[in-house]
């Protein structure tokens, strides 16, 4: 009686590390952020992305990895940056630097976000003061327009419990600066 042929270890190890990569380069979310304001808004976002500037028109995609859970995209406005990216902001500055690492100051109105795997959740927020207004969605949620400092799409407050929306994992994003 014939066995069936039996892969060599080569042709394993290549096809689990084939896999390995690919999964490790896997997108949680894709997040699509654009300007439509008549002013320019250096959009920043933690942990990944940094920040950039965006005249009227543009956009910028930011692909968020497997493994990060959480995090929060918003606007600063009135912002001067050298060729190595320090400068500041009037509004939302996060350390004199065009790319953060961290959150920026008030006022700012916020995009939250925890990935979760099957199943994301996102918000608004305007706990940490408004500055400029913008839309969040997500490909399979409601979509939430922010455009004053009392809108009711954002958290106003931290007693604020109802705001958080959910949608499906693996989602696309898009946050738009004067929707």
């Amino acid at each position: 009686m014939a066995s069936a042929p039996s892969a060599s270890p080569a042709v394993l190890v290549v096809v689990v590390l084939v896999a390995t990569l690919a999964a490790g380069g896997a997108n949680a979310a894709t997040f699509t952020i654009t300007n439509r304001c008549s002013f320019t808004v250096w959009p920043a976002a933690t942990p990944v992305g940094g920040g950039t500037q965006l005249s009227p028109g543009q956009t910028w995609t930011i692909n968020v990895p497997a493994g990060t859970s959480s995090g929060r995209v918003w606007g600063r406005t009135g912002c001067n940056f050298d060729g190595a990216g320090r400068g500041g902001c009037a509004t939302g500055d996060c350390g004199g630097a065009l790319s953060c690492s961290l959150s920026g100051r008030p006022p700012m109105t916020l995009a939250e976000f925890t990935l979760g795997g099957s199943q994301d959740f996102y918000d608004l927020s305007v706990i940490d003061g408004y500055n400029v207004a913008m839309s969040f969605s997500c490909s399979s949620g409601v979509g939430l327009t922010c455009r004053d400092s009392r809108c009711p799409d954002a958290y106003l407050f931290p007693s604020d419990n109802s705001k958080t929306h959910a949608c499906r994992g693996n989602s696309n994003y898009q946050v738009v600066f004067c929707p």
